[in-house]
């Protein structure tokens, strides 16, 4: 990069890309941020970049990891999921079908909406929703819940952001939502979450 570009990288909705948010990078450094962190960059034009990372060391333990012979809770069901983030919609479509539900993948407020009416209407309804919270110019998940519950208010809902200080992450159940995931996920949290609010073996 060069010094006009590095100037700017963590600057809302730049970007050099014609197809790009200019969302990433500024999601990166203002996640590490509320986590007390720093962000350093290493530049050579016609070369790369290198990222350097800085978090405070945990004042608490380290969890403890899940054993490998203890397998995650698989089970059934169909699962609306929406992302406006490309790569995590995919992921996430993944890894449900590795635990054992079916997947519809939406990527904005407006889509689930979408999805979830015509799927009651069709008397298919979804198990489950999991939602991300805000959706940069959209309708995210904190906008579209309310209209879920009003179409199904039995509606089993999962909230997901990558800003875990949100209110609606913090105290999820407040809000009427079943369950919360911060983002990214592992395979085991989707698992746990799932298995939590749907009661399956």
């Amino acid at each position: 990069m060069d010094k006009a570009v590095m100037e700017r990288i963590f600057d809302p909705y730049f970007t050099t890309k014609s197809s790009g948010r200019g969302l990433g990078l500024p999601t990166a450094d203002s996640i590490i941020r509320k986590h007390q962190g720093h962000i350093a960059v290493h530049t050579v034009p016609g070369q790369g970049s290198i990222f350097h990372v800085y978090l405070p060391e945990s004042p608490r333990s380290a969890p403890v990891a899940r054993p490998e012979s203890m397998a995650v809770p698989t089970g059934r069901g169909k699962i609306l999921v929406m992302d406006d983030q490309e790569p995590l919609l995919d992921i996430a479509g993944r890894l449900l079908a590795s635990l054992g539900y079916d997947s519809v993948l939406a990527r904005d407020g407006q889509e689930a909406l979408d999805l979830f009416q015509a799927a009651c209407e069709n008397g298919e309804p979804f198990d489950a929703v999991i939602l991300d919270l805000t959706v940069p110019g959209g309708m995210g998940g904190a906008q579209v819940f309310p209209l879920l519950l009003a179409l199904d208010p039995q509606v089993r809902a999962v909230v997901s952001s990558g800003y875990s200080s949100d209110p609606i992450m913090a105290n999820f159940r407040t809000y009427g939502f079943s369950g919360v995931v911060p983002k990214p996920y592992t395979r085991a949290q989707l698992a746990d979450v799932l298995h939590g609010i749907l009661g399956q073996d």
